[in-house]
Parts: structure tokens; sequence; C-alpha cells
């Protein structure tokens, strides 16, 4: 397997951890998917990383569905349990996340653009979402090392991630 990956990204520093939490060997390719000449569009539509390139060649793009297609091998360690409403819940704490993440790169963009073009609503409003999911993210941890369960898992993972 090959993982395109940049290196700041962490949706891509998710499947990393992923595939090395469940000793899935594979190639790190470092791509920066905003460079032209970027092979992310070739395997990714949207062009987006990161994306998992099988042996056989089929492609799978966008981390949630990486991460989901890993526990689908069956190469433990589970990080997503079968318990439907234990796997919903590190599903909606990954979406906290994750969308945690999206803010702080919309906030990063924004910023890029030139001061008399930027946003400082737009800014604000990603500002909330980045505090609002943070706080839900801490309470929803309360005391415990982890987030669902006895072990590492996604939502571990995810909030790991986000917090760089």
């Amino acid at each position: 397997m090959k993982l395109l990956s940049a290196t700041p990204s962490p949706y891509a520093r998710k499947v990393r951890i992923a595939l090395i939490e469940k000793g899935i060997p594979f190639e790190l390719m470092t791509e920066m998917p905003w460079n032209p000449g970027t092979a992310a569009p070739k395997f990714n539509p949207l062009g987006k990383i990161p994306v998992l390139v099988l042996d056989d060649g089929r492609v799978v793009h966008d981390s949630k569905v990486i991460v989901e297609y890993l526990e689908m091998l069956g190469q433990p360690p589970q990080l997503l349990p079968a318990d439907p409403s234990l796997h919903l819940a590190h599903k909606q704490i990954e979406a906290t996340a994750d969308g945690v993440c999206d803010a702080v790169v919309l906030i990063v963009l924004e910023r890029s653009r030139a001061p008399a073009l930027q946003s400082s609503d737009w800014i604000g409003r990603q500002l909330r979402k980045v505090e609002a999911g943070t706080r839900a993210l801490e309470d929803e941890l309360g005391g415990r090392q982890w987030f669902v369960g006895s072990a590492l898992g996604l939502a571990d993972i995810a909030v790991g991630c986000m917090l760089g």
C-alpha cells in the first residue's frame, strides 16, 4: 500500500496512525496537494489527501473512508467496535474533531488572503466552531483515559490528530 500524505494534514496523520497501530506496512508518499504538478488529483478527483493506493491499484480516499476500510481488513487492534452504539460514539467524536480541523483550515485559508479581502465575521464563526468543538470534546472525555471503551480507538486518534 502507498499513502499519499502531507505532513501538516491532521486527516492524513489519522490514517498514518491507524496503519501504524494495526501494523499494516505502507509506503509514505509526501504530497502537497496545493503544489502544481501534485499527484493527488490523479488519485482523488477532489485533489485532496490522504489517499491510500492499494497493492492492486485500487484507490481509497478521504480519511474517514480509509480508516473504515482498514477496519474491514480485520487486522488488530480494532479501532472501531462492532457494537453499533460504541461505533457511533467513536464516529461522532471523529466528526467533531474533523470539524474542528476543518474550521482551522478555513481560518488559515481566510488569513492567507489579502488583508482587505479577509472577513473577520467569517474568521469569528470558524473560531467559535473551534472553541465549541474543543469544549465539547473536553466535556465528553471528562476524567477518563479513553473517549470510548478501555483502549485506544479511532476517537482518541482523531482528537490527538486534531490537537496536533
